[in-house]
């Protein structure tokens, strides 16, 4: 049965779709999107078909992949929407949860700062804990000596509490080596864990073949002993690990003997030189969650391979697991949710200068930026507890902020490129415009002369002859000649139909700049120098009367946030 053109168009977009987001259409993904939608037609002839127009997509540049795109790239980012919310389950149900004893935990490794695939994770699991009025605990996973920092551990604990969510009890991996250590003995002596002293390569290598290691054999008591000798610098990084046994023949790389402590000899920032040997997440998280009585875990869907290790570790040392929760991982179109070791690398490099610059979305960026804790949680909870992957735009974020700052915004007026406009045959004019137009906040007042300051847009699309324009909210006026650097004009007749624009009066205008942040990386997936637009301007005087942090709305230009009153610099939040 030959494959029918529309199917065959079909079957081409969904590999676009596939090939944008990952890089490269995957076989699989595609054909199963197909399958669910070409019906009555022989899986064989698809799956043939499918081959043949990935291997054609494959072969395309990016550039060339994102033009055919984007005809139909609504259709997917409205498809993903539909999908994320009626998945969502706002009101989840736990077979089992009783009210009042189901107990969560934000688990956030104090190597970095917070993101909002971070914050994701953070508030789904604090929305658990309220449904059924029980806790959420803070538990900062800080067996890695290399990464783990105060500064890190501090900066979490201010975006969590700036998020809104509120900690039943705080604790810390490090604290628990020593009940790890007791745990691990326990594990080898049972015959459950093992120390092995091969090369990582071999280790990698046996893994791979799913060859057991010639260490696996050993009697507990030289395990043991082994493993004591570990603890008192025996070895070196490298030379020793112990390892759990999982199965070596198992499907799930995860469970082949994966590695439960290893020696870091790097000092530690809570602990100091303490230990030596640290505990890895393998043996490490499953304990501490039960320790803590934690009853539910959420995790991003990516960490279901590690579910039978965790729960092996607790079989083994007689623990009740709790109950595991996934959910999607949140990726943002442009690349601005950049993994945190991107992020390190691009620091390291100066090309970006700290965690919160704007076009990231770590949570201290977004807050710099403008937007509000409660446009977070709003935005994360469209998508809720969905397990279902998409790619979404950086403006469904932006509409949720948009809703909560438009009605607090004050309304000033901001002219890019300034061109100056004198007005002849006029004296001084009182103006008095209104700080907001649906709210009795009260006004902002100039005694204006006859010169003042438009866009250079604006003045760009203004005709060098006759063409009558409102200045908003003070006069109409017309325009008569340039003299290149000055707009000379004189008072008209009221036009309600004219061009209304912005203005600032030279009297009273103060310097200011606007940063634009766009997307970080462009079309090659490379860093992009030119993702911060700086943008010059005058802002009306009143602004001397803002706080940093205030929020206000250059008029038909968008929402700001005062960043530096002292250079009076504003940073763009959106339209």
């Amino acid at each position: 049965m030959a494959v029918s053109k529309e199917v065959r168009d079909l079957i081409r977009k969904f590999a676009i779709k596939n090939a944008v987001d990952y890089g490269k259409a995957d076989l699989g993904s595609v054909l199963g999107k197909v399958i669910s939608q070409a019906k009555g037609i022989p899986v064989p002839e698809l799956k043939k078909e499918t081959e043949a127009v990935i291997k054609e997509v494959n072969k395309m540049k990016k550039q060339d992949l994102e033009k055919e795109y984007k005809p139909f790239e609504k259709e997917f980012e409205e498809r993903a929407r539909e999908t994320a919310e009626k998945t969502a389950k706002p009101k989840m149900e736990i077979e089992g949860a009783v009210a009042g004893k189901v107990f969560t935990r934000y688990p956030p490794e104090p190597g970095g700062y917070m993101t909002i695939g971070n914050a994701k994770q953070c508030i789904l699991s604090d929305e658990l804990a309220k449904m059924y009025n029980g806790q959420i605990f803070l538990y900062f996973d800080d067996t890695n000596p290399e990464k783990s920092r105060q500064e890190y551990v501090d900066g979490i604990k201010r975006d969590t509490a700036w998020l809104g969510v509120k900690f039943g009890r705080e604790y810390y991996a490090s604290d628990y080596v020593e009940k790890e250590y007791d745990a691990g003995r326990k594990l080898i002596q049972q015959g459950n864990a093992y120390v092995c002293l091969c090369s990582s390569e071999q280790i990698k290598s046996d893994r791979f073949e799913k060859k057991e290691c010639k260490h696996r054999k050993q009697e507990p008591a030289e395990n043991l002993k082994l493993f004591e000798s570990m603890l008192k610098g025996a070895y070196d990084e490298g030379q020793a690990l112990v390892r759990l046994k999982g199965d070596m023949s198992s499907e799930n790389a995860t469970l082949r003997d994966p590695a439960i402590f290893r020696i870091k000899k790097a000092e530690h920032y809570r602990q100091g030189k303490k230990y030596i040997v640290w505990p890895t997440y393998h043996i490490n998280t499953p304990i501490v969650d039960n320790m803590n009585g934690v009853t539910d875990v959420i995790r991003g869907k990516e960490y279901e391979i590690f579910d039978e290790s965790y729960k092996l570790v607790l079989k083994f040392l007689g623990m009740k697991p709790p109950r595991l929760h996934y959910q999607a991982m949140l990726q943002i179109k442009g690349g601005l949710t950049a993994h945190k070791r991107e992020l390190r690398k691009l620091m390291k490099e100066g090309a970006l200068k700290s965690w919160d610059d704007p076009r990231l979305l770590t949570v201290m960026a977004m807050r710099r930026r403008g937007i509000q804790p409660e446009a977070i949680r709003s935005f994360i909870m469209r998508f809720g507890f969905s397990r279902t992957e998409s790619i979404v735009p950086l403006d469904m974020l932006l509409a949720e902020n948009k809703k909560l700052i438009d009605p607090i915004a004050k309304h000033l007026f901001f002219v890019s490129e300034p061109v100056k406009v004198k007005v002849e045959g006029v004296g001084q004019f009182d103006a008095k415009l209104k700080l907001h137009p649906a709210e009795k906040s009260g006004f902002r007042e100039y005694k204006t002369g006859n010169v003042f300051y438009i866009s250079g847009q604006d003045a760009a699309e203004i005709h060098k002859t006759e063409i009558n324009v409102r200045l908003k909210d003070l006069m109409d006026i017309r325009f008569r000649i340039t003299d290149g650097t000055t707009f000379l004009a004189e008072k008209a007749e009221e036009n309600p139909k004219g061009k209304i624009i912005q203005w600032v009066p030279e009297s009273d205008k103060l310097e200011c700049t606007v940063l634009v942040p766009g997307p970080i990386f462009d079309e090659k997936g490379d860093f992009d120098p030119n993702s911060m637009k700086i943008i010059s301007g005058y802002v009306e005087g009143y602004a001397k009367n803002l706080k940093e942090h205030d929020i206000v709305q250059f008029e038909r230009f968008g929402y700001c946030i005062l960043d530096d009153k002292k250079k009076m610099q504003f940073i763009f939040i959106s339209k």
